[in-house]
């Protein structure tokens, strides 16, 4: 690994609620100094949304136990209310404008490849990390992680082999029973690919997401949409891309608000995915189409987003290979390889 810069790297190890309180502890300040100080934190806690995070918790504490812990282990580390933490990790089901952006790449070549930007707000710039996490009797992983937020809804890699990206999709109007947040870190623990698929598609009335998920030792790489009770599944044959809105046919019906950076994102990135050797990085790194760019470091941007970091994950018959980028055009500022002798 190389020295960290804007992204820091953070160990957390334990119980469910001890891995979430260090996660608190690590973003305490950024949430002091930044978060709770937004429009959209005021939007999200606000009472009206009672009954339906309520219903929510009751729903994550039933069927997602150890998260909960996570979650109250959070809540506990940032010294702020389960309730108001809880809200935070369920903003994607509320409201539809939420700062969650990204991009990811998908290849399926010679090995199979995701690629991606993760997206957010840029007064989290320097603020965010990369967790190391090892909860007990669980499977371990690495994730990019936002202050105040649990992991599993950027992008990660466990110890299992299994490889996720997440990308916000903007549904209107969703009925939500399960946060999409919790569905994401609940993702993490699983052990198959087949297992995590079944995982969303029996929890898919909750806000939107899309997944590229991959997993060392299967040949396929998955294109997911879920949300407001539908998910759908596509097997990604040779080379896509994904931005802000759902894309699958079975989304066709479902309301959704496309943003014109997400608009732009999807037809430039379909442009440039498009010939033989596609260079993930110079897709994921673009800012030469005529709309708003791929790369995104506009103070103005429009959807309050800025790319954060760059993760490059290949799965190979040698392991999985991975490198992380804090800004563009730069070296890597941690990188790795996974194999099969450490799942």
């Amino acid at each position: 690994m190389s020295k960290e810069l804007n992204l820091g790297w953070k160990t957390t190890f334990g119980t469910p609620y001890q891995v979430g309180s260090q996660l608190g502890e690590i973003g305490r300040y950024a949430m002091h100094q930044y978060v709770i100080k937004t429009t959209i934190w005021q939007q999200v806690t606000d009472p009206k949304h009672k009954a339906t995070l309520e219903r929510m918790a009751e729903n994550t504490q039933r069927d997602f136990p150890d998260v909960w812990e996570e979650l109250k282990g959070l809540a506990a580390g940032l010294e702020l209310t389960i309730d108001d933490v809880f809200a935070w990790n369920c903003r994607g089901d509320l409201i539809v404008s939420v700062p969650d952006g990204c991009t990811t790449v998908q290849l399926n070549d010679d090995e199979l490849t995701i690629a991606h930007n993760e997206d957010g707000m840029p007064i989290l710039k320097g603020h965010c990390f990369i967790a190391n996490v090892k909860v007990d009797n669980q499977a371990g992983f690495i994730s990019f992680c936002y202050p105040g937020s649990i992991p599993g809804h950027t992008f990660a890699i466990t110890d299992k082999g299994l490889v996720q990206a997440v990308n916000n999709l903007r549904l209107i109007d969703c009925q939500p029973n399960i946060p999409r947040m919790v569905l994401g870190r609940a993702l993490l623990s699983c052990e198959l690919l087949d297992e995590a698929l079944e995982l969303i598609k029996s929890h898919s009335a909750s806000g939107g997401f899309h997944f590229s998920l991959c997993q060392q030792g299967d040949d396929r790489l998955i294109s997911l949409e879920f949300g407001a009770g539908t998910a759908s599944a596509d097997l990604i044959t040779s080379a896509a891309m994904h931005a802000n809105h759902a894309i699958h046919e079975d989304f066709k019906a479902v309301p959704q608000w496309i943003t014109d950076s997400s608009h732009d994102r999807q037809i430039q990135g379909d442009n440039l995915v498009t010939g033989p050797a596609i260079d993930p990085l110079t897709v994921l790194w673009d800012s030469s189409g005529k709309g708003l760019p791929i790369y995104r470091n506009q103070p103005d941007d429009p959807d309050d987003e800025n790319t954060l970091a760059t993760a490059v994950i290949r799965i190979n018959n040698r392991g999985i290979d991975w490198k992380i980028y804090d800004q563009a055009f730069s070296e890597p500022v941690y990188f790795g390889h996974q194999s099969d002798s450490i799942k």
